[in-house]
């Protein structure tokens, strides 16, 4: 990982002060929840870190990347994970974190059941398959099958990322990385769908992971 250096990176004094205030993971997740939802009135969508303060909107990767810089500003390695649904749904993205030994994760989503994770999972895919049976599309279908290696987002230009307008080179890169399966197409086709009382819930979703 690379040490956070505001001199190459060029956040502003009042954005340095923002983020180091967020100096804990569930200060993180507590700050992402409350930005309001990027339903993407204008098109598709993949802003920086600053468009996100500035627009005051995100979705789940948009967030991610102010998550990330969060922790790398207090000190952790700014990472993020792609969840890979099938093609009945849409992917996720995840920021990891480490504390005590165990991982755990920061998210946003305007399903509840996909946000954050405490830090008690041992290895990455333990985490990762605690979201498997949530992750739903509308039809109730279980639709995670995969999950991408962590990309570390320190190694990218802040351009890229953080002070640009737009961060599509991590989006493309987070698909494109190696991914891990979860289940055999066997296990997938026997999921069963969700039950009574989370197709109740569902109606109160708003489909966007």
């Amino acid at each position: 990982m690379k040490k956070f250096d505001n001199k190459k990176v060029g956040l502003t004094a009042k954005e340095l002060a923002l983020f180091a205030k967020l100096d804990t993971p569930q200060k993180i997740q507590d700050f992402v929840s409350a930005i309001p939802q990027n339903f993407e009135p204008d098109g598709d969508s993949c802003m920086s870190v600053r468009e996100v303060l500035r627009t005051k909107r995100a979705h789940c990767i948009e967030s991610a990347l102010v998550a990330a810089l969060a922790l790398w500003i207090n000190g952790e390695r700014p990472l993020i994970m792609d969840l890979s649904a099938n093609d009945e749904d849409d992917d996720h993205v995840i920021v990891l974190f480490k504390q005590e030994g165990g991982w755990g994760a920061i998210s946003k989503s305007n399903h509840a059941y996909l946000r954050g994770r405490d830090p008690v999972y041992r290895t990455l895919r333990e985490l990762v398959m605690s979201y498997v049976h949530e992750y739903y599309n509308l039809k109730g279908e279980k639709t995670l099958r995969a999950y991408s290696r962590p990309l570390d987002l320190s190694s990218y230009t802040p351009e890229a990322w953080i002070t640009g307008e737009y961060a599509w080179s991590i989006a493309e890169d987070l698909c494109n990385i190696k991914h891990f399966g979860l289940m055999t197409k066997a296990q997938a086709k026997s999921l069963q769908p969700v039950d009574p009382i989370q197709k109740y819930i569902m109606q109160f979703r708003v489909h966007d992971a």
